[in-house]
């Protein structure tokens, strides 16, 4: 009788404890579009702002590398807690480890901190460095508590000169997006002698001359600076789609498809190069390249633009079925001046 007793507490107790620990458990996921008001109000309350600091251009820079990402953890979908990492080349490095104050106490920033480490680990990074302010000595109790050591180094840093005012540029961020595919027939080839082939396994030379001589009179130059393997890495990969429009046999266009993200694919890159611009075949690869997302049954398709693209851009992805959601506007160094060796035309 007493046993029988004991294991019907243990019943009784389960179910709560079960509740506790799925109540800490986060769901962790990338940071995508749509977030960043959730995401700069969390690193506000968690005091990680500083005024040197951009939280929109630190975001973005990290997600235009391939070698960093920023996380978000979510509980019953609300953004609680972030961490970004990184691989610098040679190892590890995290940033941003936030969890909102009323959430602190539960581990989230534990799971956060775990999450990016095995993150990093399955790309080849073996030792995760982390700086921490020597005033700050919660943050410090806190990475000791979970196996951080304390190493004798000498952190030492330069700040370098950011463009003048004057050589800076406003940016105009449109996002778009389509929940289902549109019902309009999709319009005839403008020519006979069109061909759209998917590029599988693209060289990077090759793929450089299509981002090149597409985007450089649109400021694309992201994939410009970065070295061969972090292209290769990027553009020869399963969830990427490349296909090319060949007018006559010479590559006239391209669009990229992401489906990093599935069940939601962006609409990465799109373009024609500059001399087949004008001959009505923007909106025959637009169509193409939508209804190569479609055929994946995504639930969104999404794409961005902003004022330096064509300025017809945002008009025909809008007359395609795409509709605008949100709207930023950024201050970015001109890339012409900061990166002069680079061909502009």
């Amino acid at each position: 009788m007493t046993d029988h007793g004991r294991n019907g507490a243990i019943t009784q107790i389960l179910p709560s404890a079960l509740k506790q620990i799925m109540n800490d458990v986060l769901i962790i996921r990338p940071f995508i579009e749509g977030d960043f008001e959730a995401v700069a109000a969390l690193w506000k309350s968690c005091g990680l702002i500083r005024t040197w600091n951009d939280p929109k251009q630190d975001i973005a820079s990290c997600r235009s590398n391939p070698t960093s990402e920023l996380f978000v953890g979510l509980r019953d979908d609300q953004i609680v807690s972030s961490v970004m990492a990184g691989n610098d080349g040679h190892r590890g490095v995290v940033y941003y480890v936030a969890s909102a104050p009323q959430h602190q106490g539960k581990g989230y920033a534990k799971q956060m901190i775990r999450h990016a480490e095995d993150w990093l680990n399955g790309r080849g990074v073996w030792k995760v460095n982390l700086m921490i302010r020597d005033d700050n000595e919660k943050a410090r109790g806190f990475y000791n508590a979970i196996g951080y050591e304390e190493e004798a180094r000498i952190n030492m840093s330069r700040r370098l000169e950011r463009a003048s005012k004057d050589q800076q540029l406003e940016c105009i961020i449109t996002y778009l997006q389509m929940h289902e595919p549109p019902t309009r027939p999709a319009p005839l080839a403008p020519a006979r002698n069109i061909a759209m082939l998917r590029s599988e396994k693209p060289n990077v030379g090759f793929y450089r001359y299509l981002y090149e001589s597409v985007g450089a009179g649109w400021l694309w130059y992201e994939r410009r600076v970065i070295d061969d393997d972090a292209l290769a890495a990027l553009v020869i990969d399963p969830q990427v789609e490349i296909f090319v429009l060949y007018v006559g046999g010479t590559p006239a266009g391209y669009f990229e498809l992401s489906l990093r993200e599935m069940p939601e694919i962006e609409l990465a890159y799109f373009g024609l190069l500059p001399e087949f611009i004008g001959q009505g075949l923007g909106s025959f690869l637009l169509r193409q390249a939508i209804d190569q997302a479609w055929s994946h049954n995504p639930e969104r398709l999404w794409v961005h633009t902003c004022n330096f693209d064509h300025p017809d851009a945002l008009a025909v992805y809008q007359r395609a079925g795409f509709e605008p959601y949100d709207q930023q506007t950024t201050t970015v160094d001109d890339p012409r001046i900061l990166r002069p060796d680079l061909d502009w035309t």
